[in-house]
This record gives C-alpha cells, structure tokens and sequence, in this order.
C-alpha cells in the first residue's frame, strides 16, 4: 500500500496519518509495523513520531499473519451474528475462553480457529480478538473481533464504557423491590490471590453494578444485572458483598456452595444481552442469548418448589430464544 501525504496531512504524526488513511490496519499495529521496518517513506525507514510533509510518500507492507500455533478445533457453536468484522457467540458454560495453563484445548479460541478461516489477523498473529472474556462457568453473549481495526475500535468501546452488557443470575435471598447501584473498588484478595475483592488490601479498580429483581423464586430471586465496568468476576464479588451470593457460585458463595451441597451445577449467571456499535457501520446493533438447558431447567425447579409462592414477576419473563438487530 503507497500514499500520498497532501497539503492538509501536514505536520501530522506518521503513525497517526496512516491510521487514518489505512482504517482496517489498527494505530497499535501501524506502529509495530513501523518499528519492524515494514513502512518506508520515500524509501527510508522511519519512527512513527515523523512529521509528516506534502509530497511524501509512504509505503505500508503488511506481512501474512503469524501461526500462534493453536490447533483449530470442530467445535459446535452457538454464533448469534457473524460477518467480515466480528463474531457474537453464545458461549456455553464450561468453556474457556482463551487456551491457558491447564486449558490448552478446547476453548472458545480453538473452536473460532476452526469456524472463521476468514480471520485476517490481530497484531500480527492468526487469531480472533478476544475483546472482552466471560468466566468458563458464565454463559452468554460474548463478542470476537476478526480483523486488527475491529477489536481496536471495540476494545476503546468497552473502555470507554460505550458497550451495553446485561445479565441474569439467581442469586441467594430476597431483594428489595427497585434496581439497586453498587459501587465499590475491586481488587485481588489479601487472602487468596485466586479470588478478587470488594474490599482489596491495596487500592482495587472502580466497579458499578446495577441490580434488579425480576422474580421471587422461594429463597433465591432472579435478578436483571446491569454492569458500567467489567472487573474480573465483577458481578460475582459484588452480589457476595451484598449478601446475595449468586447461586451456584463455589468461589463467592460461601461454605455451603464450596462444599457442592448446593443444588445447581454451576454459577447460575448468564450474559443475556449485548449491544455497541458496529466498528464498520457505527450503527448500533444488539444481540439476545438464550439462556442454556441448565439455567432454564434450575427456574423451572425453582418455580415448581412448594415455597415458591407467589411472588413478585416481571411481566416478561426469559425466554429461551435468540433476538438479535
């Protein structure tokens, strides 16, 4: 790829300048391509902090992306919407996200590996961008960027707070009517490094969560949860701290869950809704996941409980089917 600098890109940083004339190349990956000597202008090497002037020239090669060496995997997976930027999954409980130390197979990366031979690279490497991850026991909408300027531009979505995420979970006891706000820094544990805290030894990280009931399920609710940041095990720590541990949860939940006494399988916490900005388009677009076999069937068993009662019930209960614009 050759350009052109003109009159109006005078004085502009060089990385800066490329970014904007190349969108689909990322600025992060324009300067790493730039330090690897893969742009020339009028054919010298150069540093992105040049200055750029009228009637130079500026010539990118972006080299065939790198094997990570993942294996890809055939998978089932549940894609919500796919296209040349960005895959939503609904991910399954039980899978991990990204191959780590004792998770080297059969994660979400794996099975995108094999499920997008389109992948076009992030960073240089053959693989899809993880932009945001859920916890292997967490299940739900989760969004991958397939090429460099897609997972830049969502990524500075999601910090920026730009990025719609709601939630269900059941969580343990009964909870006030109206939608309640936490905040509170979180951090890893004084105790075990393992688990994260409300209240961290050390300075922790800002976190606001914003919770409502939806429905009395006996000794549990079923709640609607909103979430402004996205700390590790956020909503986890923060429903703990509370005194409204999500059911199920054998990090968070106390003795009694950490013991596998309890009579769910796992966290009962699903990523419902997603919704940002298409990094192309700019338009907004909005993903529903229907919510699995086993948190469908724990409501079911929670609602036929003798001690379920009547209780409070939103007029739209959740349904097991995708929605998606």
């Amino acid at each position: 790829m050759e350009f052109l600098v003109t009159e109006e890109d005078s004085g502009k940083r060089l990385d800066v300048w490329l970014a904007g004339r190349a969108p689909d190349i990322s600025r992060s990956r324009i300067q790493s391509l730039i330090a690897d000597g893969h742009v020339s202008v009028s054919g010298r090497r150069v540093k992105p902090g040049l200055r750029v002037a009228p009637g130079m020239v500026a010539k990118v090669e972006v080299p065939e992306p790198k094997s990570t060496g993942l294996q890809p995997e055939d998978i089932p997976l549940d894609i919500l919407h796919e296209d040349g930027d960005l895959v939503v999954v609904n991910k399954p409980p039980g899978m991990v996200v990204h191959p780590a130390a004792g998770h080297s197979s059969g994660t979400l990366v794996n099975a995108l590996l094999h499920r997008c031979p389109d992948l076009r690279g992030i960073g240089g490497e053959l693989r899809p961008g993880i932009v945001h991850r859920l916890d292997k026991d967490t299940s739900g909408a989760l969004v991958v960027a397939k090429t460099d300027a897609a997972m830049a531009r969502l990524a500075a979505d999601f910090h920026g707070r730009r990025i719609r995420k709601e939630y269900l979970a059941i969580v343990h006891g009964r909870l006030p009517d109206g939608e309640q706000r936490i905040e509170t820094e979180i951090g890893r544990s004084g105790h075990d490094r393992k688990r994260m805290s409300a209240r961290p030894p050390g300075r922790g990280r800002k976190a606001v969560t914003h919770v409502k009931a939806v429905e009395e399920l006996g000794d549990f609710t079923l709640v609607r949860v909103r979430i402004e940041t996205g700390r590790t095990h956020q909503i986890r720590v923060h429903m703990a701290f509370v005194g409204h541990p999500v059911a199920g949860d054998r990090q968070y939940g106390g003795r009694r869950e950490r013991a596998g006494a309890g009579r769910f399988p796992r966290q009962m916490l699903h990523a419902e809704t997603l919704a940002f900005a298409h990094p192309s388009t700019g338009g907004t677009v909005s993903f529903r996941a229907p919510i699995p076999a086993d948190f469908a069937s724990a409501l079911a068993g929670l609602r036929a409980a003798p001690d379920h009662g009547c209780g409070r019930a939103s007029p739209r209960q959740p349904q097991p089917r995708a929605s998606r614009s």
